[in-house]
């Protein structure tokens, strides 16, 4: 059955609970690839952040209600879609804008150009709007909208010559090719000259680079000394010297006074983070785990992922390096709007391109990445990741799947929520059966920035020790690990 067509700014009840909006046009030589998108607007008309924006690089929003289909061709005729579930909308999402954008040409290239929305269960037609256009480049088809507490569709057919970024600009998503602007790290910025004396010598007994030898159970050492740390700026290198002090604290009410670790420190880069970068707290974040690396490994050296849609490696944090690192590394990620690489903007040596990590969250792409790390480098250590996300997990059997194998692994995961969002199968885990040792360790923040350095160690040091003797036990860890 095929519904009457609608004209343009017509609109009708949508009382289908999940509906599938389809682009279809006729494909021939010189005609431009058609691509669909939606983006979910709120009452002021506006994205909450780039994580809104549903279309091919990011093809499923975090509350899975919304979902980019892909293509498919059946002789002449393409199809583009994406699928919205009304009823699994967050209460905040009063409207979804339903865009086509045309790659490679203009929209008076389509030929047979047109929008169907059908019942998602059924695939009954419910409504189909003929599109015309010239010399555009993207369209709002239609869109779908609460009036009075019921859901409407209404045919747009909106030109714009501006592409795909022009109407995503126009809703409050950003777009730039140049790489966003990075946070300045909290405290200072500038480095103080340095000193012909460090104002807290190693003692004379001690090489200043020289691991140093295991404690002793009842021994109660203080922090050590790391490579790197005298260049650091003066207040930088006190906070660092008494946070290592109450590392050493934390290990020590844990019965794990002595133990090294290599230690790798993942970031989350999604789109909703985009908060905590820009208030600096992040890269608070990362100075205090700098102190936890530098206690637990005297290298001076950390190793750090960054992830969104994609995962990406950035480069090892030194220690004498940290304000720099905090200025160039510390970024959230961005929307990679076209599919063509252009060369980026504005990179510095070493960063890592943005675009190309996106704002969408798939966990379980860095840990593959992290375990692939530590199975390719073998140290003498464990490892221990320090693994920071706001939430927003959707990928949980994905996620499972790879923590679980991850089992006979020298390597513990201790994840930290900041915030209360979803956190999926990471809250769940300590409850998980079918595991040799627990290997993960999870605990959430209403605002890491208002949590004592004592007590945010006390809890990130909790589970590792104890994983430490189990993983010992099993086999999973050599000795004198």
């Amino acid at each position: 059955m095929t519904a009457m067509p609608l004209s343009k700014g017509a609109n009708l009840p949508v009382d289908a609970s999940a509906v599938r909006v389809e682009l279809t046009w006729t494909a021939g030589p010189g005609v431009p690839e058609v691509d669909a998108s939606a983006l979910l607007l709120t009452a002021a008309g506006r994205v909450r952040d780039d994580g809104d924006f549903v279309f091919y690089n990011q093809p499923q929003h975090v509350s899975q209600a919304v979902r980019h289909l892909g293509k498919q061709r059946a002789g002449g005729a393409v199809t583009d879609a994406v699928e919205v579930n009304l009823g699994s909308l967050e209460p905040a999402v009063e409207r979804i804008v339903l865009c086509a954008s045309a790659d490679g040409g203009t929209f008076g290239q389509v030929p047979g150009l047109s929008l169907r929305l059908l019942d998602a269960g059924t695939r009954t037609e419910l409504a189909r709007f003929d599109m015309t256009a010239a010399t555009e480049t993207a369209m709002i088809g239609g869109e779908l909208y609460l009036r009075q507490g019921r859901w409407k569709f209404r045919a747009v057919g909106q030109g714009y010559a501006s592409g795909l970024a022009g109407v995503a600009t126009d809703f409050g998503i950003t777009v730039d090719d140049a790489p966003p602007a990075t946070p300045a790290a909290p405290a200072p910025a500038t480095p103080a000259p340095p000193t012909p004396t460090p104002p807290a010598p190693a003692p004379p007994t001690t090489a200043p680079h020289s691991p140093p030898p295991p404690a002793p159970a009842t021994a109660t050492p203080g922090p050590r000394l790391t490579k790197g740390e005298e260049r650091l700026p003066v207040d930088m290198r006190k906070r660092l010297s008494l946070r290592k002090e109450q590392v050493a604290v934390s290990l020590r009410k844990h019965g794990a006074t002595g133990v090294t670790a290599r230690v790798i420190l993942v970031l989350d880069a999604s789109g909703s983070m985009s908060f905590l970068y820009s208030k600096g707290v992040v890269a608070d974040v990362v100075e205090r785990m700098a102190a936890v690396a530098a206690q637990l490994d005297d290298d001076g050296e950390m190793q750090a992922w960054t992830f969104a849609s994609n995962a990406a490696r950035l480069p090892d944090l030194r220690l004498g390096e940290l304000p720099e690192w905090l200025r160039l590394h510390v970024r959230v990620g961005q929307i990679g709007l076209f599919r063509r690489n252009k060369p980026p903007k504005g990179l510095q040596d070493g960063q890592v391109d943005m675009r190309a990590v996106g704002i969408q969250n798939e966990e379980q792409k860095v840990i593959a990445q992290v375990r692939d790390f530590v199975r390719d480098n073998p140290a003498a250590a464990p490892t221990l990741v320090l693994f920071f996300s706001d939430g927003g997990v959707y990928r949980n059997a994905e996620i499972e799947r790879e923590l679980r194998e991850a089992v006979e692994e020298p390597i513990f995961w201790q994840f930290v929520g900041l915030g209360t969002s979803n956190y999926g199968v990471l809250e769940r885990f300590d409850t998980l059966p079918g595991r040799r040792v627990d290997n993960v360790g999870f605990f959430s923040v209403d605002d890491i920035s208002t949590v004592p350095d004592q007590e945010l160690y006390d809890r990130l040091l909790s589970e590792f020790p104890g994983w430490i003797t189990a993983a010992g036990r099993a086999g999973i860890l050599r000795p004198g690990a």
